[in-house]
């Protein structure tokens, strides 16, 4: 396992309010939906791997050409020199941050043409814990399974 040191910052402060954001929003109509996104990522294979995050990449641009904002904290985390998503810890520590997200999003999206992962489980389970609105979609032209 990997040793990590978690470093404080000091706390601050935001003078936004929910009054304000609907301010934002009503000046700018096209504001984004903000979302986070569910699709597999890990497998046993390289090339289950490499279709994977083929995958996620098309959820994104689905996703933004919806006029959505979108967080896959699983695409970002997972990178090489990021967090490694074989490292128990390192993978945990990841799924943790991407769920600090859940508070801050309208809605979570689940891609689910490559089937739904343990990891997309959770992420759902603790979605509908804090009442977020979880949304199944499909991808055309990506088969199930």
């Amino acid at each position: 396992m990997s040793n990590v040191t978690f470093i404080s910052a000091p706390a601050r402060e935001s003078a936004a309010t929910a009054t304000d954001l609907a301010a934002v929003k009503a000046r700018h109509p096209s504001f984004k939906t903000k979302v986070i996104i569910e699709s597999p990522l890990a497998s046993p294979s390289k090339s289950g791997l490499g279709l994977n995050q083929l995958y996620g990449r098309a959820a994104l641009r689905d996703s933004l050409l919806r006029g959505e904002a979108p967080m896959a904290s699983h695409m970002l985390y997972a990178q090489k020199f990021v967090l490694d998503d074989t490292d128990e810890l390192e993978r945990e520590i990841g799924m943790v941050a991407g769920f600090a997200w859940l508070a801050l999003v309208d809605r979570v999206v689940v891609y689910v043409d490559r089937g739904i992962s343990n990891g997309m489980r959770e992420g759902i389970r603790r979605a509908e814990e804090l009442n977020v609105i979880v949304e199944e979609r499909s991808i055309p032209g990506w088969e199930r399974g």
